[in-house]
């Protein structure tokens, strides 16, 4: 062992560089006698927990517990740490630009995109054909929603643009319909996790009207849940995500199907019950009873510590509709979720009933989409990867610690005291402004437009700055 160490540091002085003008130090010493490596078999006791001394180095063996690690590192105080700014590097998928992630799910990543030709803004679900194969149905149900998306057309169902493989990466890239987030992110972000009444009426009969094109199409969705319902800038709702859906044949008797799929919480009672055959446009019906009453209430009609105990409150059928909840909407509820599908509510019953055909009454306050990476205004995040790319030359283009367009002839170092005060300062203003949304609607259009915020690499870039010093 003393044999290996004399050996690796022997090698480290020799490839030592002998100039002191050293481009990138860690930390800033008194003299450059300190940058010699240590010799382990003048300095062994160092290395030693309490109570080794040296004439044991021999018997040692690759137990790292006979090492005291602390030895081995200098400590550094965080504010000492510098981060130097990102440069934003173009990626180019074709005649797409690929922007900033906007999410990541089990299947893979979405993106934003500008498409190069119409400088429409586009986002894009990236697929790694490896990270398929090692789930479950993961391809089949990959191709079966590219096919079903390829033929469907209607203004509250997500719409796909574009299908780009690149065989060499082994990745497909889905262009989709820009949306700025989902209902889920709006719930998560609202007082009490649920939506006003009239916020809610206008959600629900958008859904509405792209299940009733879905089943026209004789198509049954299967995972209807507000994480997959999709609003763009104007509020327009989309029904994404298809990966379980499933189509029937124009000429099939019936919607029976015989494989029941999508999140727990949103399952039917027969489904949760394990029967072998059930009516599919109700499955359907079921999750959209469900996701209203989550929107309306901010809970689950059934709950459970784990899958077992969720499916047997499910099997039951038996649930509470909040005393807050009046009719219309609490008879609206109650029809939706009964436990037998042929006695559930139809999509025409649901159209016909009097919640449906009479707007709740104006609300005090109206949740908006939260913003990403505490922008407000959901800038397009490809145009800095545009600017970093056409003026990589220029020194005077370059981006502040809240990722604003700043003009400097010196590169932007941030220390990460400054990165956590931009932080804090963003939530406080990002919580006042909630606060004031709750209290007025009106207060909302006040609020002060954010700068995004700059994102650290992920390499620590260090100066030799006279404030870092060796502890």
């Amino acid at each position: 062992m003393s044999e290996n160490m004399c050996n690796t540091n022997s090698s480290v002085e020799s490839a030592a560089p002998a100039s002191p003008e050293i481009a990138n130090r860690i930390f800033s010493v008194e003299s450059d006698d300190e940058l010699k490596p240590i010799n382990a078999a003048e300095n062994a006791e160092i290395w030693l927990t309490d109570g080794q001394v040296a004439d044991n180095l021999d018997g040692l063996d690759d137990d790292f517990e006979t090492f005291n690690i602390a030895n081995f590192f200098h400590r550094v105080d965080s504010d000492q740490i510098i981060y130097q700014t990102k440069k934003k590097h173009l990626k180019l998928i074709g005649k797409y630009v690929m922007g900033d992630l906007l999410g990541e799910g089990s299947y893979g990543k979405v993106k934003e995109m500008l498409d190069s030709e119409t400088l429409c803004r586009r986002a894009v679900k990236i697929f790694k054909e490896r990270k398929l194969r090692r789930i479950p149905n993961g391809e089949q149900n990959v191709q079966k929603e590219i096919s079903l998306l390829r033929k469907l057309r209607h203004k509250n169902v997500i719409r796909l643009i574009d299908e780009l493989r690149v065989p060499e990466k082994q990745k497909l890239y889905l262009v989709l319909e820009f949306c700025v987030g989902s209902l889920q992110v709006i719930l998560e972000s609202a007082p009490g996790k649920k939506l006003p009444a009239i916020q809610a009426h206008g959600y629900f009969s958008q859904l509405l009207d792209g299940l009733e094109y879905l089943h026209g199409a004789r198509v049954v969705h299967k995972d209807i849940k507000p994480g997959n319902l999709l609003l763009t800038l104007e509020e327009e709702l989309k029904i994404s995500d298809f990966g379980v859906a499933e189509a029937f044949d124009l000429f099939a008797k019936d919607d029976t199907c015989y494989i029941g799929q999508g999140s727990p919480a949103f399952q039917p009672p027969e489904i949760a019950n394990g029967a072998d055959s059930f009516p599919g446009f109700k499955v359907d019906i079921w999750s959209s009873g469900v996701t209203l009453y989550n929107i309306v209430t901010g809970k689950y009609p059934f709950e459970g510590d784990n899958i077992y105990r969720l499916f047997e409150n499910i099997g039951k059928g038996d649930f509470t509709v909040p005393s807050e909840i009046e009719d219309p909407l609490r008879d609206l509820l109650l029809g939706m979720l009964r436990k037998d599908p042929d006695e559930r509510f139809s999509l025409r019953q649901i159209r016909q009933h009097s919640w449906l055909n009479r707007k709740p009454p104006p609300s005090d306050y109206t949740v908006a989409i939260p913003p990403l990476k505490n922008d407000e205004w959901h800038n397009m995040t490809v145009l800095p990867y545009l600017i970093d790319h056409y003026y990589e030359d220029d020194n005077s283009v370059a981006y502040d610690e809240d990722g604003n367009l700043a003009s400097t002839d010196e590169p932007q170092y941030i220390t990460e005291r400054e990165l956590n005060e931009a932080a804090e300062r963003k939530k406080r203003e990002s919580e006042h402004s909630n606060g004031n949304a709750h209290s007025n609607q009106s207060s909302t259009s006040s609020t002060k437009r954010s700068g995004r915020k700059k994102r650290p690499i992920t390499c620590m870039t260090v100066r030799n700055l006279s404030i870092c010093k060796q502890s």
